[in-house]
């Protein structure tokens, strides 16, 4: 009877306690082995993943679910599926291994950034516009640090930061779903315009939105920020577009252009280098997006990272100087480097 009541006893500051120290026994090549069983919904293929013997695979998840207090598998009928618990455990598993791998990438760049890597994350008309020379000054400067890019729209690019499977990711605002956990700086703003076969006809100063209606429009796929971008405009006037083509990536919307199956609203920056399409400004005021640069509010950037920031700033600053950034865009109000 001492034991129950000293143990309704226990305070909150005690359980919060108890429940850390049992994330910390939780040893990383479990919660691997579990990231891979749920990956893969197979144990011998989770096995080969990690290059283990599949009986040391399922004694690490076991071991892993009587530490938790609970099962992270159901096994019914030969199906591997996550339990409620699992699917819990999933996303906060992921981020715990890809903090770990950061931690130990960042204790070797200590010798004075010969080593490392950035992982950055950048939408399609940033890489097919001024991120390539960006990339290039800084593998030039940090010829040693490994550069991974993932292409891809905000919304993935935020859900990969908060997974930690990002450095620092080049993202448009406003982001439809505002994320606390990010911190952003703004450091570009560019135009939409309307892009078209250049011979297709005389072209205009400027067109308005409301002329788009009943123009069959080339449009990107569900999730990209032009779509939500372009539809939002032809709703606020007053129509629904109408689609010649849709569901394309940046390359295959302006090939699809260039082939005359209709226009599209796109950033004036990826038109530099393709002749064979003109750009058409919307209406003052137009349209005109931010660019930011992102990255996690709880975990400080890598000195790699933090050095391809200021890599990236220098680069804008100077270029901005030199009249050299791409049509349409402009410096924001950038922070210090």
């Amino acid at each position: 009877m001492r034991a129950i009541s000293q143990a309704r006893r226990r305070s909150p500051a005690t359980e919060r306690h108890d429940r850390a120290r049992t994330v910390w026994n939780v040893q990383l090549q479990q919660l691997a082995s579990f990231v891979a069983v749920a990956e893969t919904s197979h144990f011998t293929h989770a096995a080969e993943r990690m290059r283990l013997a599949q009986p040391s695979l399922s004694k690490q998840i076991k071991a892993l679910e009587t530490e938790l207090g609970a099962p992270l598998f159901s096994r019914a009928r030969g199906n591997v599926t996550l339990t409620p618990a699992g699917e819990a455990l999933l996303p906060l598993a992921r981020r715990m291994l890809a903090d770990a791998d950061t931690a130990r990438r960042e204790v070797a760049e200590l010798a004075g950034l010969r080593r490392g890597r950035v992982r950055l994350g950048a939408t399609p008309s940033l890489c097919a516009g001024l991120l390539a020379d960006a990339l290039a000054r800084f593998h030039r400067d940090y010829p040693g640090i490994d550069l991974l890019v993932e292409e891809g729209g905000s919304r993935d690019l935020v859900r990969d930061l908060a997974r930690g499977q990002l450095d620092l990711a080049l993202i448009i605002l406003p982001l439809h779903s505002s994320d606390p956990s990010l911190v952003t700086e703004e450091i570009l703003k560019e135009n939409l315009v309307v892009a078209s076969p250049s011979g297709a006809r005389a072209r205009k100063p400027y067109v308005r939105i409301e002329e788009l209606r009943g123009r069959p429009l080339v449009m990107f796929r569900r999730g990209y920020d032009l779509r939500e971008a372009t539809l939002s405009a032809c709703r606020q006037a007053g129509f629904e577009p109408r689609f010649a083509v849709e569901g394309g990536e940046m390359d295959a919307v302006l090939r699809f252009v260039e082939a005359g199956l209709g226009v599209a609203v796109v950033p004036s920056m990826v038109l530099d280098g393709r002749p064979g399409l003109a750009g058409t400004p919307l209406a003052p005021p137009g349209l005109r997006r931010t660019i930011a640069l992102a990255h996690r509010k709880d975990v400080e950037p890598s000195r790699a990272a933090q050095a391809f920031r200021a890599t990236l700033l220098s680069y804008l600053s100077h270029a901005a100087e030199e009249g050299s950034l791409p049509q349409g865009v402009v410096l924001a109000d950038l922070p210090a480097g």
